[in-house]
């Protein structure tokens, strides 16, 4: 059977080694002068080596123990380390924070939080990934990320989602659009489009579809011209003329107070955004740091 050392034993041997005297190790350790004579007694006859010679009251290594210190005195730094590792990460001196994020949120609404969480914790490393409302959900599923945001509905039993704020879609369209001029849109309008929208799978475009659902248009009957994978792309398009689209009142903003974009005055609900995190996981203290830093101001205001 292998005999396992504790970091005691070898505490109590490097004390006694390094003062070479059974009661001034005691003394610093705190301990009986007999419970450190007796843990190196057990220590030599466990192993069958003796480690010091006993020279009148005070001791000295034997070659075995004059080679066994260093690497005892080595493993309780190591120790001491990994101690201090554990320390730093209780206490937000280290680590690393791994988030992911639709492009809405982490272009538009995140940034602000994150540059306060990095004031708060500069020793934190955060890595931010940006994907669509599936690949974030799919990421904190599969654990790659600890925490995401989203601003469109999941269902997976394995990820728990709260809501942390609210967005505001506008229908936008460039200076010269017909739309501008009708006193009011039709139904057949709103279908025909064209529009220019972000991809299936993102928060934006499953909340737009939402929306035209609860008009009694449905997706399959909207004339969407294109689908583009970015928010910019899509103001890009829609400000070159090529149809309408529906937005975050954020990324739709710098647009429109250039004259680039203009609103129409189609009523779109608000949404909300989300995190996530796995159901069965516990969050580590970054990922809540960031967490109560969003819910002190987010939760209190609109993006």
């Amino acid at each position: 059977m292998r005999h396992q050392l504790s970091l005691e034993q070898l505490r109590i041997f490097v004390a006694a080694a390094e003062r070479q005297h059974m009661t001034r190790a005691a003394e610093a350790l705190n301990l009986a002068q007999s419970a450190v004579s007796g843990a190196i007694a057990n220590l030599e006859q466990r192993y069958g080596t003796k480690l010091f010679h006993r020279v009148g009251r005070g001791i000295a290594l034997t070659e075995a123990g004059g080679l066994f210190l260093p690497e005892a005195q080595a493993v309780l730094a190591r120790a001491e380390r990994a101690e201090l590792v554990l320390s730093e990460l209780g206490d937000l001196k280290r680590g690393t924070l791994t988030v992911q994020a639709s492009q809405t949120i982490a272009s538009y609404w995140l940034p602000r939080f994150l540059v306060q969480f990095r004031q708060a914790h500069p020793g934190v490393e955060i890595k931010l990934s940006i994907g669509n409302t599936a690949q974030v959900a799919a990421a904190v599923h599969e654990g790659t990320a600890e925490l995401g945001f989203i601003e469109g509905a999941i269902n997976d039993p394995a990820l728990i989602a709260e809501e942390v704020a609210r967005d505001q879609l506008v229908t936008l369209v460039s200076p010269n659009h017909p739309w501008l001029s009708a006193e009011s849109l039709t139904l057949d309008q709103l279908a025909d489009g064209p529009w220019v929208l972000r991809e299936q799978g993102s928060g934006t475009r499953s909340a737009f579809e939402a929306a035209m659902s609860s008009f009694g248009i449905f997706s399959g009957s909207l004339k969407v011209l294109l689908e583009l994978p970015s928010n910019e792309a899509v103001r890009a398009a829609v400000e070159a003329g090529l149809g309408a689209t529906a937005l975050s009142a954020s990324v739709a903003a710098p647009s429109l107070e250039a004259g680039l974009l203009q609103t129409v005055d189609l009523k779109l609900p608000d949404r909300p955004f989300y995190v996530l995190r796995r159901t069965e996981r516990y969050l580590s203290r970054a990922a809540e740091a960031l967490i109560t830093i969003i819910d002190g101001t987010a939760r209190r205001s609109l993006p």
